[in-house]
C-alpha cells in the first residue's frame, strides 16, 4: 500500500497540513477502517506506507515521492513532516495520469481535488514499471541490466604499442599504490566478442584511465563507451594537441614517456586515485 496526498499548491516546504475531513477520500472502505480503531486515526500505521506528493492537476505539475516522518492531529487538520526520496527524480503528473489505474487513481477530479488517500498499491512496482522510460539496448555489444562495479579495479585504455608499455606499468604500480588493482583492454577489433570483453572491463572498473596520445580511434571509442555508462575518467596524453575539441573542457593529465616525466604522472595520478576512492 501506498499514501498518495494531493494539495493545490505544489509540496517541497517539509511542513504541511491535511484536513482531517479529507483523510482516506478515494479510499477503499476496507483500507480506511484499518486504519482507525473507533475514532482514533493509525497515524503512526499510515506515515510507515510510502508517498506519492502531488499538486493537482494532470499536466507539467511535478510529484514527489518520499515519506512523512511525523504526523499529528491539529484540531480538524493533521500536521506532517516530511521529506522526498532524492534517489528517485520528479515525476510528471501527466505520466501518472496516463497510468492512473495502475496508481489507482480511476477517477479523473481525483487530480484536481487536495485529498490524502491509501492506495492498495505497491508504489515502487508501479513507478519501474510505468514511470520509468526504458533505453534502447545496445546491438553491438551487451551491458547487463544492474551495474556490478568491482570498487578496486582501475582499466586502462591505451594503445597495444610497445612504447607505451612502461607506462602502463606505471600506471599498474600507482593503481597498486592505492589499493587498486589495474588492468589494461587491448585495441584489436576483430570481432564483437573483442568488444564485449573492452566493454565489459570499462562496466566494471570503478575508475577509467584513456591515454589519447596520437589520437587512437581505439582510445576515443573507449572513452565514449566509459563517459555513457557514467564511469569515473581520467585522460592522459603526452601532447595537449591530442586532446580533441569536444574533450578539451575537461581536466586532463599531460606527462613526458621518460622516467622522471612518468614519476611526475605517477604523483599526479595518485592524489587523483585517492580523491576518487574518498569521495
Amino acid at each position: 500500500m501506498s499514501n498518495l496526498l494531493v494539495q493545490f499548491s505544489p509540496w517541497g516546504a517539509g511542513r504541511d497540513t491535511v484536513p482531517v475531513g479529507r483523510l482516506f477520500e478515494y479510499t477503499n472502505e476496507d483500507i480506511a477502517a484499518s486504519f482507525r480503531d473507533g475514532d482514533r486515526i493509525a497515524l503512526d500505521r499510515l506515515i510507515r506506507l510510502p508517498c506519492v506528493f502531488m499538486e493537482e492537476g494532470n499536466g507539467d505539475q511535478l510529484a514527489r515521492v518520499g515519506t512523512i516522518t511525523h504526523a499529528r492531529l491539529a484540531g480538524r487538520e493533521i500536521a506532517i513532516e516530511y521529506t522526498f526520496d532524492m534517489d528517485i527524480p520528479p515525476l510528471l503528473n501527466s505520466a501518472i495520469f496516463a497510468n492512473r489505474i495502475d496508481f489507482d487513481m480511476p477517477h479523473d477530479f481525483e487530480f484536481s481535488r487536495s485529498h490524502w488517500a491509501v492506495k492498495d498499491v505497491d508504489l515502487y512496482r508501479v513507478l519501474i514499471r510505468n514511470t520509468q522510460s526504458r533505453r534502447q539496448r545496445p546491438t553491438v555489444f551487451n551491458i547487463t541490466e544492474h551495474e556490478r562495479i568491482e570498487p578496486r579495479l582501475l582499466s586502462a585504455m591505451m594503445p597495444f604499442d610497445a612504447p607505451f608499455t612502461p607506462v602502463y606499468e606505471t600506471l599498474r604500480q600507482t593503481a597498486e599504490n592505492v589499493g587498486l588493482r589495474c588492468r589494461r583492454a587491448d585495441d584489436i577489433w576483430e570481432n564483437p566478442a573483442i568488444i564485449q570483453d573492452i566493454v565489459s572491463l570499462i562496466d566494471r572498473s570503478r575508475v577509467v584511465i584513456c591515454d589519447c596520445t596520437n589520437r587512437n580511434p581505439n582510445v576515443f571509442y573507449e572513452i565514449g563507451v566509459a563517459h555513457t555508462l557514467g564511469r569515473e575518467v581520467i585522460l592522459i596524453t603526452q601532447n595537449a594537441n591530442d586532446i580533441p575539441f569536444d574533450l578539451r573542457h575537461l581536466r586532463y593529465v599531460t606527462y613526458l614517456n621518460n622516467a622522471e616525466g612518468r614519476q611526475v604522472l605517477a604523483q599526479t595520478l595518485e592524489r587523483r586515485l585517492e580523491a576518487i576512492i574518498e569521495g
